[in-house]
């Protein structure tokens, strides 16, 4: 039977059985039709948007996995890294005198000048000042001679088996036979311990 030769007003919606087939499929597609724009509506829609905002999360966690892997490929090389540097910076701590070695490191720093021919003007210590976990005192130096013997001055300083510093350098002329003039601020350090010595 065609669909055109169907009276709806015989169909009977008890009798739904007994109706030929093609009512039966346009009851059929218009349920489908229905359930689907009903599913759709309170449950895909949502699903959807759910799915575009995980599909964003994934590329921001591909990307954060790609970062930290990279980082884990290279972490024999930072624990190297890290071993080599806590080897220098304990060889650097041991440059640094302790409290008692400071009378000494002054001693050296002044025999290295008059090594060098240096006739010393002025020699002083200043007050000592602490950092974070180390302490630094400025020592005042003005010393006469000529550029080499400035320089051999500086070299033995910088060769000294302790960690000692030179700023404010000031050369000018001592007005003395030829003679220069150096003033100069030498700084040493020393670690301190926990108890702050």
């Amino acid at each position: 039977m065609n669909l055109s030769e169907i009276n709806l007003n015989e169909l009977d919606l008890k009798e739904i059985g007994t109706w030929p087939w093609a009512a039966k499929a346009v009851v059929i597609a218009v349920a489908f039709a229905l359930i689907v724009g009903a599913g759709w509506h309170f449950d895909w829609k949502d699903q959807q948007a759910n799915l575009e905002r995980v599909q964003g999360k994934e590329d921001e966690l591909r990307s954060q996995f790609e970062h930290r892997q990279l980082r884990a490929a290279a972490l024999d090389d930072y624990k190297a890294q890290l071993e080599q540097m806590e080897e220098s910076f304990g060889a650097m701590l041991r440059q640094l005198p302790s409290r008692v070695e400071v009378a000494g490191l002054l001693v050296d720093i002044s025999q290295t000048g008059l090594a060098a021919g240096l006739e010393f003007k002025l020699f002083r210590p200043r007050r000592t000042s602490e950092r974070e976990f180390y302490a630094e005192m400025p020592i005042d130096i003005e010393v006469r001679g000529d550029y080499h013997q400035f320089g051999r001055f500086v070299s033995g300083v910088a060769n000294l088996p302790r960690i000692v510093t030179l700023h404010d350098v000031q050369i000018a002329d001592a007005r003395d036979n030829g003679k220069l003039s150096m003033r100069a601020t030498a700084r040493t350090y020393w670690y301190l311990d926990e108890e702050g010595d």
